[in-house]
């Protein structure tokens, strides 16, 4: 388990509502659709109505600092049936850029790549104490576009699993022992600020940010709940979404 999820969970029964799209921006098909997730009937396009407020506020927000920006929804709502399959799809992926084959892989080789990839995906639990974040209704994955629509530099791609993807990566002088291209430092500072703007206008409206994860932020969940803890001893804070 992880630390956040020995966190209580007290569901104030708050419906899921669909986000207004035309207030967003999206990219269509839904990213996990193109891939084959099993949706069935619902969408990914769905939060929590509390969860859908602060968003709209930090939308509010962004544009008040850079008129005509806007926040685009990678994904929100994801089903445990979805969280499985994305689950298994990453595994396949991670297997086949390492250039192993998953019919003949060790014990150990799976193990060691599943750890990696729970180090950014949640377990698909069906236990109502342990559910993973999109699958409450409180959790969002996003990023930015400016006035022309076009996405913002933020470094890294969504989902992907690499250092890079930790929220102030690029705060500090690149690691000489990582293999990766080095971006000049201007570049760096741009794409830092880029990253703290939307950690502004989001943690101005109530969320958390993930501590691996530049694009997630939750309100309401465990993971929520126990960083406000972690941040304020003493404070025994609730999760107020779970499984839906």
């Amino acid at each position: 388990m992880k630390p956040y999820q020995h966190i209580t969970i007290l569901d104030c029964g708050e419906p899921l509502v669909p986000i207004p799209l035309s207030r967003f921006a999206v990219e269509e098909p839904h990213p996990y659709v193109k891939v084959g997730a099993p949706y069935g009937h619902k969408s990914p396009y769905y939060l929590r109505q509390g969860v859908l407020d602060r968003l709209l506020e930090a939308q509010r927000s962004l544009q008040g600092f850079h008129p005509g920006w806007q926040i685009q929804i990678f994904d929100a709502y994801r089903p445990i049936a979805v969280q499985q399959y994305m689950v298994e799809y990453t595994f396949a992926q991670t297997v086949q850029a390492q250039g192993l084959k998953v019919e003949t892989l060790s014990e150990a080789d799976r193990q060691t790549i599943l750890e990696q990839v729970y180090q950014f995906w949640a377990v698909p639990s069906h236990n109502p104490n342990t559910p993973p974040p999109h699958s409450t209704g409180a959790a969002i994955d996003i990023t930015l576009l400016d006035h022309a629509g076009t996405p913002v530099n933020m470094g890294s791609p969504i989902d992907e699993m690499s250092p890079r993807s930790a929220p102030d990566y690029f705060a500090t002088p690149p690691d000489p022992l990582l293999q990766e291209k080095l971006l000049p430092e201007g570049d760096r500072q741009t794409i830092h600020q880029n990253r703290q703007l939307l950690k502004q206008v989001m943690t101005a409206a109530e969320f958390r940010q993930h501590p691996r994860e530049w694009w997630h932020f939750s309100f309401g969940d465990q993971l929520w709940a126990w960083q406000i803890n972690q941040a304020e001893p003493g404070m025994q804070q609730v999760a107020r979404y779970g499984k839906v």
